[in-house]
């Protein structure tokens, strides 16, 4: 599962000889290499839990993907591995309480949180793929226009224009006090009738201040399905027939069930957008 951002990740290696025994190192190497480029080289140490067992504490700093690379030296032994940081703040609908409600989770136990918001994060990608952003987040894109009279965003709800400004060197930004946006179709024209020209980085926010509770309870009931696919085979249960999944949905297959597809229908995108 995805460590938090901040958090001290545990990195545990065994040096063994030729023949397989572990056995204790002359040296123990361990580096992390972050996602944007760059590595960190916390200290390893052999560990009380036995020879040839090492561990090395790394406070992540960055979100992404973080390899791990164990090199050991006398006898010689190398060992790789990898881990993942979540963002800051990762959108997701439903809060870890609100889904373990659902579940009928004591509010005690916590054993599962960690793979319950691995459901939460990925149901809200699922939904947000179907309907658009949901969750208010800070969106960058760019544009090429050409004399355009206007732009279309590619995430709509489009609340509020941070900024416009131009990626060529000497091209001309615009104010976002001179720019019009329309928040459900993601349109930004000049208030003066003029063209918009240039290579064009937009900065804007998108998503929805107030989530309607048919996505709220959509959200609720794909986590319940995704749940149900963790806990094997039991008693049938009435009503399993509000799980009954017949759509697939492109990037999502068939992890959303018919009811809570029913339930998205209003807010869905039509074909071809997001």
């Amino acid at each position: 599962m995805p460590y938090d951002l901040g958090a001290t990740v545990r990195l545990t290696a065994e040096c063994q000889d030729p023949a397989g025994a572990l056995t204790t190192a002359d040296t123990a190497t361990v580096t992390v290499t972050l996602p944007g480029g760059g590595t960190a080289a916390p200290v390893a140490e052999e560990t009380a839990l036995g020879t040839g067992r090492y561990l090395a504490d790394y406070v992540s700093s960055v979100p992404g993907r973080h390899t791990v690379r164990w090199v050991f030296t006398g006898p010689a032994d190398a060992y790789t591995d990898s881990f993942d940081v979540r963002p800051l703040a990762p959108p997701t609908i439903l809060s870890l309480a609100d889904a373990k409600r659902h579940l009928k989770l004591p509010p005690g136990r916590s054993d599962r949180d960690d793979e319950i918001r691995g459901w939460t994060e990925s149901i809200t990608r699922g939904i947000e793929g179907m309907c658009g952003p949901v969750v208010v987040r800070t969106v960058e894109e760019r544009h090429e226009a050409r004399r355009a009279r206007s732009i279309a965003l590619h995430h709509t709800p489009a609340l509020e224009l941070t900024s416009v400004t131009s990626v060529q060197p000497g091209g001309t930004g615009y104010a976002v006090d001179d720019l019009d946006l329309d928040p459900d179709t993601g349109l930004v024209r000049r208030l003066d009738g003029g063209t918009l020209t240039g290579l064009l980085q937009f900065v804007y926010t998108a998503g929805r201040p107030i989530v309607s509770a048919n996505i709220t309870a959509a959200a609720r009931i794909i986590v319940q399905h995704l749940w149900r696919t963790t806990q094997g085979p039991g008693r049938p249960q009435l009503g399993t027939g509000d799980f009954d999944v017949t759509e697939p949905i492109a990037g999502f297959g068939y992890a959303i069930p018919n009811r809570a597809l029913q339930l998205l229908e209003p807010d869905r995108l039509p074909p071809g957008v997001g």
